[in-house]
């Protein structure tokens, strides 16, 4: 896939800061429905954050200091949208390339009342680089991202040292990197890298997984997996100070 540049991207790459080697997605552009598109034109001013106004300040983006959960992948937003209903004391950023889920997303939040939640439709490795401050996020969460379950594609994975790395900066002191996957190979790796990342403590009391916490809504899609006996695998893993 050929990488696209910007202005951010060239003078951070001029001035040494990073070269991005790993994106986040891969690019399945669907077709918006009426109410997505809709959407989208009418609450993106409200709820939409755009990766080219740069670097964010949650206190005057949220208009309070409640702790930041960013949310990688958030699909048809769904879950994320359910957790930010949940949980008013926190806030939340979702990142998603695929229009259709982040238009879906923001129809969702608005039916249901929510206003504790912001969506960008981009990269996530360059938004982490370009919009996310350091050490301001209480939560970071992957769920369930593409396993590239072929051997010879391990590599497009996204959880890998530079981005687990990454995400360190960006958490807070005592904050926390939550992964779930349902492929059992790329939880191992998952794992596997984590628990040679330096600056982590696993928060699981096997020093393994965790149980599935409350905060993550169990989905359709897993619900029906585990009635077929297919496993799903949580990790909590915490930035030490």
């Amino acid at each position: 896939m050929t990488e696209r540049t910007h202005k951010t991207i060239e003078q951070a790459e001029q001035e040494g800061k990073y070269i991005r080697k790993v994106r986040s997605f891969v690019k399945r552009e669907g077709r918006l429905t009426k109410a997505q598109a809709k959407a989208l034109e009418q609450f993106w001013p409200i709820m939409g954050l755009n990766h080219q106004d740069g670097m964010i300040n949650p206190h005057t983006l949220f208009g309070n200091n409640n702790p930041l959960v960013l949310e990688i992948g958030f699909g048809m937003g769904k879950s994320l949208v359910e957790m930010a209903k949940n949980a008013p004391e926190l806030n939340f950023i979702g990142v998603e390339v695929h229009r259709p889920g982040v238009g879906a997303c923001i129809a969702l939040a608005q039916e249901q009342g929510v206003t504790n939640l912001k969506v960008y439709e981009h990269d996530a490795i360059e938004i982490l680089a370009d919009c996310i401050p350091d050490a301001c996020l209480a939560k970071v969460q992957l769920f369930f991202p593409d396993p590239w379950h072929k051997k010879k594609h391990h590599k497009r994975r996204i959880v890998q040292a530079s981005f687990v790395e990454a995400i360190r900066e960006k958490l807070q002191v005592g904050g926390v990197f939550h992964m779930a996957t349902d492929w059992e190979n790329y939880a191992e790796c998952m794992l596997a890298d984590m628990s040679s990342a330096p600056g982590y403590k696993n928060l699981s009391a096997t020093n393994d997984y965790v149980p599935r916490p409350d905060s993550r809504p169990l989905t359709k899609f897993e619900h029906r997996g585990q009635n077929l006996g297919h496993g799903v695998w949580d990790l909590q893993f915490e930035k030490l100070g």
